[in-house]
C-alpha cells in the first residue's frame, strides 16, 4: 500500500491476517443476505406480509370514509350511500317494469 507521500508501506502479517477475515465475514454476511432474500419461503412470506399491508390499509381507509377519529359513525355518509343504493334500485324497477310491460300477453 503507498501511503500520502507515495511510500510503501509494510503491513504485518497479522494485519494482513486481520484484513482477510474481515473481508471473509462481511462476504459471508452478503452471502447469507442473498440467500435470504431469493429463499423461496421468504420470497413467499415477504409477498404475504406485503398483501396483508395493503388489506389492512384499504380497510383502514374504508373505515376512516364511515367513522369518524373518535369511533362516532358518519350518518350523513350513510345517508348519501343509503340514497344512492334506493336510487339505484328505483332505477332498475322502473327500467324492468318498463321493459316488460311492453311484452303483453295475449289470451286466445
Amino acid at each position: 500500500m503507498a501511503d500520502a507521500t507515495g511510500a510503501k508501506q509494510q503491513r504485518t502479517r497479522a494485519e494482513i491476517e486481520a484484513d482477510l477475515a474481515a473481508t471473509r465475514d462481511r462476504l459471508a454476511s452478503s452471502i447469507e443476505d442473498l440467500i435470504d432474500q431469493v429463499h423461496p419461503q421468504r420470497v413467499k412470506q415477504r409477498q404475504i406480509d406485503s398483501a396483508r399491508a395493503l388489506v389492512t390499509g384499504e380497510i383502514d381507509n374504508v373505515k376512516s370514509q364511515f367513522f369518524y377519529p373518535n369511533g362516532e359513525l358518519r350518518f350523513s355518509r350513510l345517508a348519501a350511500i343509503g340514497g344512492g343504493v334506493a336510487g339505484f334500485v328505483t332505477f332498475l324497477v322502473v327500467v324492468r317494469k318498463l321493459l316488460r310491460g311492453g311484452k303483453k300477453k295475449q289470451n286466445s
